[in-house]
C-alpha cells in the first residue's frame, strides 16, 4: 500500500514519452485566423478562459486548418475537470467510461471538451496485450500533448491570441509531409491498436508519408486489431470510408496488410477482376460526394464492399438447386454473420444493406404491377444507384438501369407504354395468356365451350 502511494506521489513519465515544452507559433506562420474556427468552439474557449481555466481548440481541427482542409468538427481541451465544465454550460453532459469528456451543445454544434490527460504509469489499467482500459487521470497540457498519438495532432490553438502551441514539431511535420508517432511506435500501437488504422487514414487524407519508425511495426502488430472491440473497429472503418479519401486509404491499408483486420473478405473481393472494379467505382463515387459536401449512406458503402461475396455465395447455392430468392437471403445472412466477428455493423445499417441487396432481383421484373410497386419502395433510389454501379463495373448490361431510369422519370401513361413496348420487345416481361373458361355442365343448359 505504501509502495503504491509512493509511486503515485513520485510517478514519472515512461522513457518512451518524454514531456516536451511548447513552441508558440504566431499567426503569420500557421495562418489560422480566429474567424476560421467555429463560433461554438470559440465561445467554449472564451467561457472557460473567463472562468480562469486554460482552453484551446485542439487536435484534428488545428491540423486540418494548417493543411488548408475544412475541419469536420472542433474539439476543445482544458485543465477544467468534466464536472467543472459541466457546471459552466447549461446545455452539456458528461459521457464516456474509459475517458470521461463533456459534450457542450451550442446551436446546431456539439463541441467535445476533454480534460488534459496525465501520462500512463504503473497504475494505468491495461489488458494482457497492453491496451489501456481505464483512463481518467488528469494532468498538464504538456502531458496531454505527449499522450496524443501523432505529432500533427499535438497542436493547441488559442482563439484569443491566435497562437498555436506546438509540443512535438507537428507544424514542421505537416510542412515536410511526414506522419510521425509520438514516443515509441510499437508501445503506442500496443496501447491502442486502432492507432495503426488511424495512422494510415490520416496519412492518406493529408498526403503524408509514414515515418519509417511508425511504419515498420504495423505489419507485424496487425494481429492486435483482433483485440479491439468490434463496435470501435466499425466506427474507425466508417470514418475511413466517409473521409473523402477512401480509395487511397484502402490502397494503403492493403499495402500495410491491415485490411485483413477490418473486412476479412476485402482481400478476396479485391482479387476478383469484376469485384475489384466494382469496389473502386463505389469508393470513387463516395469520395466525390464527400468532397462535394453531399450526403452519403453507410449502408450503401458496406453493401458495395460485400456484394461480390454475396453474389458468389448466391451463385453457389443456386447451382446446388436452391430456389433463387431464399438462396439470396441465406447468402446475405451468411456474409453479414461472417463480418459480425470483426465489425459490429449496427442493426439499422445492416437493415439498409439487406434492403439494397434484396431489391436487386426485382429490377429484372418489368411487367405488370411489379415496376410500379418497386419505384414506391423507400430504398428504390439507393437500390437503383447500386444497380447502375453493377452495370458500370460490367456485371450486367447497362440497358437495365437505363430502362429503369426512363421508367422512374416517365409519367403514368408513358410508363404503361414502356411496359407494352417491353412485352413486344425483348420478352423480359411476357403477356399473360388468358385463362380458358371451363365448360358449363349439362345441368346448366349450355353446350361445352368450343364445341
Amino acid at each position: 500500500m505504501i509502495r503504491k502511494l509512493l509511486r503515485r506521489v513520485f510517478k514519472k513519465a515512461p522513457a518512451s514519452l518524454p514531456v516536451a515544452e511548447a513552441a508558440a507559433i504566431p499567426l503569420e506562420l500557421h495562418g489560422i485566423r480566429r474567424e476560421m474556427v467555429s463560433p461554438a468552439s470559440r465561445k467554449v474557449c472564451h467561457v472557460l478562459q473567463e472562468a480562469g481555466f486554460k482552453a484551446y481548440v485542439v487536435g484534428g481541427a488545428v491540423r486540418d486548418l494548417i493543411a488548408r482542409i475544412d475541419p469536420k468538427d472542433f474539439d476543445v481541451a482544458t485543465n477544467a475537470t468534466p464536472e467543472e465544465v459541466r457546471h459552466l454550460f447549461r446545455r452539456s453532459r458528461i459521457i464516456g467510461r474509459r475517458f470521461r469528456i463533456v459534450h457542450v451543445m451550442s446551436g446546431p454544434e456539439t463541441i467535445e471538451v476533454s480534460t488534459f490527460r496525465a501520462l500512463h504509469d504503473e497504475d494505468t489499467v491495461t489488458d494482457e496485450h497492453g491496451r489501456v482500459l481505464h483512463d481518467n487521470t488528469w494532468g498538464t497540457i504538456e502531458a496531454d500533448a505527449t499522450r496524443r498519438d501523432f505529432t500533427v495532432n499535438a497542436l493547441y490553438y488559442d482563439p484569443t491570441t491566435e497562437t498555436v502551441l506546438d509540443f512535438h514539431h507537428g507544424v514542421a511535420d505537416l510542412k515536410q509531409k511526414t506522419m510521425r508517432v509520438i514516443g515509441d511506435p510499437a508501445t503506442r500501437y500496443r496501447e491502442d491498436p486502432v492507432r495503426m488504422l488511424r495512422a494510415v487514414r490520416l496519412a492518406a487524407k493529408l498526403d503524408l508519408a509514414l515515418d519509417p519508425d511508425a511504419r515498420k511495426p504495423i505489419r507485424e502488430m496487425s494481429e492486435l486489431l483482433a483485440n479491439v472491440p468490434a463496435a470501435r473497429l466499425f466506427d474507425e472503418m466508417l470514418k475511413l470510408l466517409s473521409s473523402g479519401y477512401a480509395v487511397v486509404s484502402l490502397k494503403r491499408l492493403r499495402d500495410e496488410g491491415l485490411h485483413h483486420g477490418l473486412l476479412p473478405l476485402l482481400d478476396v473481393i479485391l482479387e476478383q477482376p469484376q469485384g475489384e472494379k466494382f469496389v473502386w467505382l463505389a469508393l470513387e463515387n463516395t469520395d466525390e460526394r464527400v468532397r462535394a459536401g453531399k450526403p452519403i449512406s453507410p449502408g450503401f458503402l458496406f453493401a458495395t464492399l460485400l456484394w461480390h461475396e454475396v453474389l458468389s455465395n448466391w451463385s453457389a447455392r443456386k447451382e446446388r438447386g436452391e430456389y433463387p430468392q431464399p438462396a439470396l437471403f441465406e447468402a446475405m445472412d451468411e456474409v453479414l454473420a461472417s463480418q459480425a466477428e470483426k465489425l459490429a455493423i449496427t442493426r439499422r445499417i445492416a437493415g439498409d444493406i439487406t434492403e439494397i441487396w434484396a431489391l436487386q432481383p426485382r429490377f429484372e421484373k418489368r411487367a405488370g404491377k411489379a415496376p410500379f410497386r418497386l419505384i414506391e419502395q423507400p430504398r428504390f433510389r439507393a437500390a437503383y444507384d447500386f444497380l447502375r454501379l453493377r452495370a458500370e463495373s460490367g456485371e450486367i448490361e447497362m440497358a437495365l438501369p437505363d430502362w429503369w431510369d426512363d421508367f422512374a422519370n416517365a409519367n403514368t401513361d408513358d410508363r404503361e407504354t414502356m411496359l407494352v413496348a417491353d412485352k413486344k420487345g425483348d420478352g423480359a416481361a411476357r403477356k399473360r395468356r388468358p385463362r380458358r373458361r371451363k365448360p358449363r355442365s349439362e345441368a346448366g343448359g349450355a353446350e361445352p365451350a368450343g364445341e
